[in-house]
């Protein structure tokens, strides 16, 4: 009997393997967007959807937040199944049971290995995902194991951001420009808050918490800026990770969203397409109509973050070359509450 042919998105699909085979798509690659596929293909949005849902299920892409599908790196492991992604548990829903059950205090817990599985929680689930009920659940015991070695879900969450930012390794040589430096760092935090989209949503700069290893990071990136009043010094370092957290914090939302609706960015982008499509043909919105026709999706926080922290940098470029110049009209400027009067 003569075999049918294999569905379209199947064939989509095998290609799609054979460049990631043949070393055209190399891991961290962005792999077609739905968009792209539907052009490349000349199939249905629903088609390319599939396509993208079939390679994260087999494993061979993982969806990024903020960037979007890329190819998975085989040397970091197994990737994480779909199903290894739990949405988070309803308000008062039991937790789920992972682990043979053990006495409470058992087993060797200790206060990192409780950190430890809060972190994968979390990274995978978002901090409202995170409970002590939860972390608990991940060693077969009782909350109340827990509370053995920490004293309650703030002071875990703590714990938690202060390991995240043990894992930060500084280059070496550092950057010996000011400016490089602080790219330098701003880039290390940006990088750390992608492998932990739930580190941005904590941090605070109006109630910030006692974090060494966080205030170290930004004493390093600031550390080659030479000339600044240290008021003047505090507002660029502050002004710097107000930028990347701001950013950032589209990480987690993007992970909340996708657990929610069961749609990564690329799939929630295209099924909005007629909805912007119709907008943008109405003419009234000419800076947003000159998008129409660009593949892929030029703009993500990824570009938003690159071109931020370039603009944000030319800033203070200009104030310390003033300051260096001894400019007489550059002045320390009187610092406010930031208030409406």
């Amino acid at each position: 009997m003569e075999q049918s042919a294999p569905p379209p998105y199947r064939r989509i699909v095998e290609e799609i393997r054979r460049r990631i085979d043949a070393g055209e798509l190399a891991p961290d690659d962005r792999v077609p967007s739905t968009r792209r596929i539907t052009r490349e293909w000349g199939v249905a949005m629903a088609t390319a959807t599939k396509v993208l849902t079939t390679l994260r299920q087999e494993g061979v892409v993982r969806a990024v937040p903020g960037v979007g599908t890329v190819v998975s790196d085989p040397q970091a492991g197994q990737p994480e199944q779909p199903q290894t992604r739990a949405r988070k548990p309803a308000r008062g829903a039991p937790a789920p049971e992972r682990a043979p059950r053990e006495p409470d205090g058992g087993g060797g817990l200790n206060r990192d290995r409780i950190v430890s599985a809060a972190v994968k929680v979390a990274d995978a689930e978002g901090l409202r995902g995170l409970s002590m009920r939860r972390v608990a659940a991940e060693f077969g015991m009782s909350s109340m194991a827990l509370y053995r070695h920490v004293a309650n879900k703030d002071e875990l969450v703590l714990l938690m951001a202060d390991a995240a930012f043990a894992d930060v390794t500084l280059p070496d040589p550092a950057p010996d420009g000011w400016r490089e430096r602080m790219e330098a760092g701003a880039r290390l935090q940006w990088e750390l808050y992608q492998r932990h989209p739930w580190l941005a949503q904590y941090l605070s700069l109006t109630r910030p918490q006692p974090m060494p290893r966080a205030m170290a990071l930004v004493e390093w990136t600031m550390a080659r800026v030479e000339g600044m009043d240290p008021v003047t010094l505090i507002h660029m370092a502050l002004t710097l990770l107000g930028f990347v957290l701001s950013t950032a914090a589209g990480l987690e939302d993007d992970l909340e969203a996708e657990q929610e609706t069961g749609m990564d960015q690329e799939q929630w982008m295209a099924a909005m397409d007629p909805v912007f499509e119709g907008i943008l043909t109405s003419g009234s919105y000419p800076m947003y109509a000159g998008m129409a026709g660009i593949d892929d999706d030029p703009v993500n926080l990824g570009t938003l973050f690159d071109f931020g922290l370039e603009r944000l940098l030319d800033g203070m470029e200009v104030l310390v070359e003033r300051r260096a110049g001894g400019d007489a009209t550059v002045r320390t400027p009187r610092y406010g509450t930031g208030r409406t009067p």
